[in-house]
């Protein structure tokens, strides 16, 4: 018998009210989730529903551009951070098998002449389809509206000042994925378009992925298939803030699922927003997260030196 509890679900208006209780008992309920599952939906999100429909409908033109084309936004220098990561590059840590994808990358631009801005490369415009890339601009901006709304939340509930996270975050290496699991074609080798894995990042926003895929590994390890509801948004914990709390957040193991055979001759769109901090944030355990219960887990480290230690382990920087 399939398990199929779903995620905890919250209400982000609970948290901007500006009712003092509605805020305290949304803090709570990000916080308990975060702990328990790893994975919460959320409502009221504040992307608009054309917004992430233009999303999606500008991606499938891309993906639909033939291969000649979407190659030469291939630009292998930049280690797939930013443009476009043909089919079968990438693979979770720890398997050798690549994932069956080919996605786009869209990061941070920044606009208020902070020098961080020399640290990251541009971004790569799409001449075929024109409104691709402020669509992608305009999304990027409104998940990072909603992420730090969150982490706010988050950092409440370990006790830290509300706006811990917001300078961390502020012109962050952010990054918006578009990622196309193509049709199958033959009998796959395996049942997985993207083998288990856990994010890099602080947390993960999903918005709406067009077919169903998505599972997570509960504490009883046991894979429970994900589907968020129209209007709500998916948003899970990365590595990063595991660490950060010395594993009192847990990063949820998460994986795509190949579909039923009656539906391999559809494709899959999926585009998740990693919230990433700068890469100077300091990923060092909390302080209040170290307990004798739960002992110091992690060495002091860097956000950008722990990202690039994971995209060699993932074969996307060499």
């Amino acid at each position: 018998m399939a398990i199929t509890h779903s995620i905890p679900s919250v209400d982000l208006a609970d948290f901007t009210s500006g009712d003092a209780s509605r805020k305290a008992a949304f803090v709570q309920q990000l916080g308990k989730a975060y702990e328990e599952v790893g994975f919460v939906a959320v409502k009221n999100h504040g992307i608009p529903d054309e917004l992430i429909a233009d999303l999606y409908k500008y991606v499938q033109q891309f993906f639909q551009l033939p291969f000649d084309t979407k190659h030469k936004y291939e630009i292998p220098e930049l280690a797939g951070q930013r443009g476009y990561t043909s089919f079968g590059k990438e693979h979770a840590k720890g398997y050798e098998a690549p994932d069956l994808k080919e996605f786009f990358q869209f990061g941070q631009t920044v606009e208020d002449n902070d020098p961080i801005g020399e640290e990251y490369p541009p971004n790569v415009q799409v001449d075929e389809v024109p409104a691709f890339t402020p669509t992608f601009f305009k999304a990027y901006r409104g998940f990072e509206t909603s992420g730090r709304y969150l982490l706010q939340a988050i950092a409440l509930f370990l006790g830290l000042d509300e706006g811990y996270f917001d300078d961390k975050i502020h012109n962050g290496n952010s990054i918006l994925r578009a990622i196309h699991y193509p049709p199958i074609k033959e009998e796959p080798k395996s049942a997985i378009r993207a083998e288990q894995h856990e994010d890099i990042n602080l947390i993960t926003l999903l918005v709406g992925a067009s077919a169903d895929g998505l599972q997570i590994l509960d504490k009883q390890n046991n894979w429970v298939p994900v589907t968020s509801l129209p209007e709500q948004i998916v948003v899970n914990v990365g590595d990063m803030l595991q660490r950060l709390t010395n594993n009192r957040l847990k990063s949820t193991t998460h994986r795509v699922v190949n579909p039923p055979r009656e539906m391999w001759h559809t494709s899959r769109y999926s585009i998740p927003f990693f919230l990433h901090p700068k890469s100077a944030m300091r990923l060092d355990c909390l302080e209040s997260c170290v307990t004798a219960d739960n002992p110091l887990a992690y060495e002091p480290v860097t956000a950008g030196e722990y990202l690039d230690e994971r995209l060699r382990e993932i074969g996307l920087k060499k």
